[in-house]
C-alpha cells in the first residue's frame, strides 16, 4: 500500500483544523528575526499546497517540490485559482532526487513533512538543501518529536465527512523506530454507495540531537530549536537553520 494516493482527493476536507495561516506567520517571523531578505522560496513535501499558496499570496516567488504526483495535481487545481499571486513551479522529486534550478532564498518543509524520510535519506536531503538555498539562507521545518509518536501506539482514530469516512490505526515499531498507521478510507461514490481505498503510512522518529548533528556535517549553522512554535501542544518541534557557502 503506498501513501497519499487515494486520501490526496481527500486530504484537505481531513484536515481543515490545520492553522495554515499561522504557519505562514511564523516562517515569516524567523526571516525577520534572522534578518533574511526572502523573494524565492521552496516549500519540499508540499502536499497539496494550501500553504504553498499562501505563501504565493504573501509575494514570494515558489517551488513546490513533493514525491506524490496526486498531491501535486491538488496543488495545481489550487494554482489555477490564484489571481495575484505568481503560479508555484511544481516539481516531483522525492528526498534523494531534489534538483532545482537555481538557489532559492528560503526553505520550508511543514507538518511532519521530515519525519516520512528515513535518517539516510534525510543526511542526503539535508546535503542537497545546503546546495540549493543560497549561502545566507534559511531552512525551517518541523517534527513530531518521538514521544509523540510512541504516545500515540495502539490507537485508533476516525475522521470524517458527508462524503469520506477516514480510519488510521497507529503502531510504534520499536524495531523501525517508526510509526506505521494503516488507513482505510471509505468514499462516497456517484451511485451512493461507499468505496473502500487502503493506505499505509510510515513516519520516522528522529531526535533532535541527531538532526541537529546532520544539519551541521551538511553545512548549517546558528540552529535553534523551538518547542513553542504552531501546534506544539500535539508535540511539534520547530528547527531554524541558517546555511553556509557552499
Amino acid at each position: 500500500m503506498n501513501a497519499y494516493m487515494g486520501l490526496a482527493r481527500w486530504y484537505d476536507d481531513l484536515t481543515g483544523d490545520v492553522p495554515y495561516e499561522v504557519f505562514a506567520d511564523y516562517y515569516e517571523r524567523k526571516f525577520e528575526e534572522r534578518g533574511k531578505s526572502v523573494d524565492t522560496l521552496l516549500d519540499f513535501a508540499c502536499g497539496t499546497g494550501t500553504l504553498t499558496c499562501i505563501m504565493a499570496e504573501r509575494g514570494y516567488e515558489m517551488i513546490a517540490v513533493d514525491a506524490s504526483s496526486e498531491m501535486l495535481m491538488e496543488l495545481m487545481d489550487k494554482a489555477y485559482e490564484l489571481e495575484d499571486a505568481e503560479p508555484p513551479l511544481m516539481l516531483c522529486q522525492d528526498a534523494v532526487s531534489l534538483d532545482l534550478n537555481d538557489v532559492v532564498d528560503a526553505a520550508y518543509c511543514s507538518l511532519d513533512g521530515i519525519n516520512y524520510i528515513v535518517s539516510e535519506d534525510l543526511t542526503e536531503l539535508f546535503r542537497l538543501l545546503h546546495l540549493f538555498i543560497d549561502p545566507d539562507g534559511l531552512f525551517v521545518f518541523d517534527i513530531n518529536s518521538p514521544e509523540r509518536f510512541r504516545s500515540l501506539d495502539g490507537q485508533v482514530f476516525v475522521d470524517e465527512t458527508e462524503d469520506v469516512l477516514c480510519l488510521w490505526r497507529a503502531d510504534f515499531d520499536e524495531g523501525e523506530n517508526a510509526l506505521v498507521y494503516g488507513m482505510d478510507l471509505f468514499t462516497r461514490t456517484e451511485d451512493d454507495l461507499w468505496e473502500r481505498e487502503c493506505e499505509e503510512h510510515v513516519e520516522y522518529a528522529h531526535e533532535v540531537e541527531w538532526l541537529v548533528k546532520e544539519l551541521t556535517k551538511a553545512g548549517f549553522v546558528n540552529i535553534e530549536v523551538d518547542v513553542e512554535g504552531p501546534q506544539s501542544d500535539k508535540g511539534r518541534v520547530f528547527i531554524t537553520a541558517e546555511n553556509t557557502p557552499h
